[in-house]
């Protein structure tokens, strides 16, 4: 089974080869590379994950921090919490992003719109249920 990291570069790889597009399990997918600096080694990376487009508002999208459904946050989501912004590259531009952690019943809408497109979100959701609840991020461009 291939390493997460090497998984990673291949998507990064695809997606900046075909501009912005992946196929695999990923085929027509809204998918962003999302750019964050390490909370303690200052380091550089590259997550490319799944997102919901805001309907009202273009320069906003929501990224869902699943991690597959495993009982723990991925580091991407600390980082992005600890610094407040990041980049994302979204098809073929890259821009800067400010970060907000929706809540409540803002949260449960955008998370459940995402889990009735895409039903593996349903699953992650189920996975997690009673251990931890699934961060929603809010990427607004600056």
């Amino acid at each position: 089974m291939p390493t997460v990291n090497n998984w990673n570069e291949k998507i990064i790889a695809e997606f900046r080869a075909n501009e912005g597009r992946v196929g695999g399990r990923f085929e027509g997918a809204p998918i962003v590379l999302l750019h964050h600096r390490g909370r303690k080694s200052g380091r550089e990376y590259v997550n490319p994950v799944m997102y919901l487009l805001d309907e009202s508002d273009e320069d906003t999208i929501y990224v869902f921090a699943t991690k597959a459904g495993a009982p723990s946050n991925p580091d991407w989501y600390y980082n992005l919490i600890a610094a407040g912004e990041g980049t994302v590259e979204r098809g073929t531009e890259t821009y800067p992003v400010t970060v907000r952690e929706l809540t409540g019943d803002e949260r449960d809408r955008v998370y459940d719109e995402q889990a009735r497109r895409y039903s593996g979100f349903a699953n992650y959701a189920q996975q997690t249920a009673g251990i931890r609840t699934i961060p929603v991020l809010e990427l607004r461009r600056t």
